[in-house]
């Protein structure tokens, strides 16, 4: 049986002249341009491009990662972390955002907000009200914002981490305590319908790093309580080395029971020391010097390639999220797919190998038969045809 067999479809064009009668014996062009698959990255470094905020080489540099993640994907992930975006109440970082993905949109890429709720990262004046206030300032805030970028973000991590929120123990803050009194199922649903409310046609997610029985767990009660989760989040840190691929055929075996769309939010993989197992907590790991060598870069890029083939391979797998698409980011990790001087990575050639030439259609000429229809085979997706200066639009 064909591996990718479930990722490939059909479809069949008709073409009419003028009167409406089939367009025989005609040349068309057939091109695959977008796969059905949301193949992404966070894009968070594309914001202060976008809305000029950077010069010299910043600039320069900046400018060469984003034309990258455009040239290799077809979808991105923004950073909504409520601290950062409305430190101070009432005065949200909603324009500079939307203009980012507006950007983003106008380009062809779909764009999904992160995260809606979360205690880490979350606004610090949060504690300086009462737990009924807290919650519903995290009602407001996702009322307002997921309203405000409707029609340009229609997808959103709605609650982050679930799992660890309401035992959350290294420092204090307003989601933790609001956790704790409503209960994990109770908290995620009162988000998630907020969420819904706001835009009824959004994708909405729950994403958690937990892959435990824990997670599972959750999400039986939170199915349970008729919470409509649009899709799984999964994600998948592996500074500590990439999973072997009998976890990741347990994962996605385990997650799939569940009949929702899977989508892998986070995958990191280092190109220079592996952070030791002793670590606990990923957080908990300082070095201020972690280089990208060599032979970690080889590492990275043939483990990428085998980790994303066997999630290609799921057929519940809908969206791959790399994180983050530059060195340097998350905990000063060499996990990017190009440095931050802008030179790309072995791991980005693979990655783009697979996503827009293994997995991608090949361009081909056809010829219309006499009922003036081609049929096409691919990869799903979005297709184009062309012939005689007109173009059409299709999907696989």
């Amino acid at each position: 049986m064909e591996p990718y067999g479930h990722r490939k479809g059909s479809a069949t064009l008709r073409l009419t002249d003028r009167a409406g009668g089939p367009l025989r014996g005609k040349a068309v062009t057939v091109r695959q341009v977008t796969s059905a698959v949301q193949f992404g990255c966070a894009g968070f470094e594309s914001a202060a491009l976008v809305n000029g905020e950077l010069t010299g080489r910043d600039e320069e540099f900046a400018r060469k990662r984003v034309a990258k993640m455009e040239e290799m994907f077809n979808f991105v992930t923004l950073p909504f972390y409520w601290g950062r975006f409305e430190p101070e109440r009432g005065k949200p970082d909603t324009e500079r955002l939307l203009k980012t993905a507006r950007w983003w949109k106008e380009r062809g890429v779909a764009v999904k907000g992160h995260p809606l709720c979360w205690h880490t990262a979350t606004a610090p004046w949060l504690l300086e009200l009462s737990d009924g206030d807290i919650l519903a300032a995290q009602l407001a805030r996702i009322t307002r914002d997921v309203t405000a970028f409707a029609g340009v973000i229609d997808m959103w991590d709605v609650i982050n981490e679930v799992v660890i929120m309401p035992i959350f123990d290294k420092y204090d803050n307003g989601i933790t305590r609001i956790c704790k009194r409503e209960g994990r199922i109770g908290l995620v649903k009162k988000v998630f319908q907020a969420a819904r409310d706001a835009n009824p046609n959004a994708t909405l997610l729950i994403n958690d790093f937990d892959m435990s029985e824990s997670y599972d767990i959750l999400l039986e009660g939170l199915l349970e309580a008729g919470i409509p989760i649009g899709a799984i989040g999964l994600q998948s840190h592996m500074h500590q080395g990439c999973w072997s691929a009998g976890k990741t055929e347990e994962v996605l075996e385990r997650f799939s029971r569940f009949g929702l769309p899977l989508h892998f939010t986070e995958i990191n993989l280092v190109s220079g020391e592996i952070m030791p197992k002793s670590i606990v907590d990923l957080n908990d790991y300082k070095n201020a010097e972690w280089p990208s060598t060599p032979e970690g870069e080889e590492r990275q890029a043939s483990e990428a390639a085998a980790f994303y083939k066997l999630l290609f391979a799921c057929p519940l797998v809908e969206a791959v999220t790399y994180w983050s698409f530059s060195d340097g980011g998350w905990l000063n990790a060499p996990a990017g797919l190009m440095t931050e001087d802008a030179r790309v990575k072995p791991v980005c050639d693979a990655l783009d190998g697979l996503i827009n030439k293994e997995w991608r259609t090949p361009e081909r000429v056809a010829v219309t038969d006499d009922n003036g229809e081609v049929s096409v085979s691919g990869f799903k997706g979005g297709y184009l045809c062309e012939y005689d200066g007109e173009r059409i639009e299709f999907t696989v």
